[in-house]
């Protein structure tokens, strides 16, 4: 067990009630001026503890795609954030903005190491881990399945004992639709049967059992987010296991034709990174009754073809698309149902795919809300 640091013995502890301080009377005030935004007497979250934990989430993956939103979003609400990452797909550039936060500290590591592991997650005594670090591709598990088992496997029960080692008590975990596998129903709920056609579904399928069952045993909550084909800025397009759009996007910009793999009316459900970033949030600081898996999704299906049109409004012109046979491994028709994660973490998409696609293509931020804007079940403790 790790032993508690008395309030003296923190370092940095001035500081951080100055910014503490200031981010309560900001809170203040905002209520004041917008007392209708209290939804139903919902009171300003506090980011330090009396036990003189601070309100610290740890994010391996912190460099990706995902990471680096979901570092921008909690270091936005107030937050303090450390990054995990060993750079084999990660980018520093995505932590710029995170970097000028005195409330972030990256760490360079692998989350296969364990004792690396076990020392940092007790060093920074969080108040939930988010464990977005894993091989993301299909494709490349088919490719070096050996790859998978260690990355998306072995590194969830590494970074579980270490959680569990060092007292904490919220694990959120990054599972994926591809454990769903083949399904003609449609949209997808939680409870149908889990059939993964590849490596990478099989062994997010295979975490999820291991990590439900360190709740059980641990006092561990537990929430896995099954994400959908997730979309936004900073996905690399250089890379060929990278999503569909962010290639897309490339290959329009470049005035190339797409490459379109098997008949184009396969169905995918696309959301927006934003959304993912602010589901992690609300998985790890909101108030969850009980360890779950559910679907991070809009329940808006889009077709391939659908993708095209969409990305042509913006260029006109566009060469027509080339078709090519469909790659093993691939799923023909995929939408969630984004039911259960309204009613376990209080979720529900609110970016489309227009509007999504209009930040990648015009380069304009969205407006995802403001760190004050209170959210409903934070830090119910």
């Amino acid at each position: 067990m790790v032993p508690r640091q008395r309030f003296s013995d923190h370092a940095g502890l001035g500081r951080q009630w100055a910014d503490f301080v200031g981010r309560l009377c900001a809170r203040i005030l905002f209520l004041r001026l917008f007392p209708g935004s209290r939804q139903g007497g919902l009171v300003f979250s506090v980011r330090l503890r009396l036990d003189g934990r601070m309100e610290t989430i740890l994010v391996t993956g912190a460099a990706g795609f995902i990471g680096s939103h979901t570092v921008d979003r909690l270091l936005a609400d107030g937050f303090t954030v450390v990054g995990v990452d060993n750079f084999r797909t990660g980018r520093k550039e995505n932590l710029e903005k995170a970097g000028k936060s005195d409330r972030f500290r990256l760490e360079e590591a692998d989350c296969t190491d364990a004792e690396r592991m076990k020392a940092l997650v007790a060093s920074a005594r969080p108040l939930a881990v988010i464990h977005l670090a894993a091989l993301v591709s299909v494709q490349e598990s088919m490719e070096n399945p050996d790859l998978n088992f260690r990355l998306n496997l072995h590194a969830v029960h590494v970074m579980a004992e270490a959680a569990r080692l060092a007292g904490v008590k919220r694990f959120v975990f990054a599972s994926s639709a591809a454990i769903y596998g083949e399904h003609t129903n449609m949209p997808i709920r939680e409870s149908v049967r889990k059939r993964p056609i590849s490596p990478y579904g099989a062994a997010k399928y295979a975490a999820e059992g291991l990590l439900l069952g360190f709740g059980r045993s641990f006092d561990m909550t537990v929430v896995c987010q099954r994400y959908f084909n997730v979309f936004g800025p900073r996905q690399d397009p250089s890379s060929p296991y990278s999503g569909v759009i962010s290639i897309f996007d490339r290959l329009f910009r470049e005035g190339k034709p797409v490459t379109i793999f098997g008949t184009g009316r396969q169905t995918r459900d696309f959301v927006s990174v934003h959304d993912v970033a602010r589901a992690n949030l609300l998985a790890a600081t909101g108030k969850v009754r009980a360890s779950c898996s559910h679907n991070i999704c809009t329940g808006k299906p889009a077709s391939l073809h659908d993708l095209v049109k969409q990305f042509g409004r913006h260029y006109p012109g566009y060469p027509a698309p080339r078709f090519e046979a469909a790659r093993p491994g691939d799923i023909e028709q995929s939408i969630g149902s984004p039911e259960t994660a309204k009613q376990t973490i209080n979720f529900w998409a609110e970016i489309d795919l227009a509007g999504g696609l209009r930040e990648l293509v015009q380069g304009k931020p969205l407006d995802i809300g403001s760190p004050l804007d209170p959210r409903p079940g934070f830090l119910e403790r």
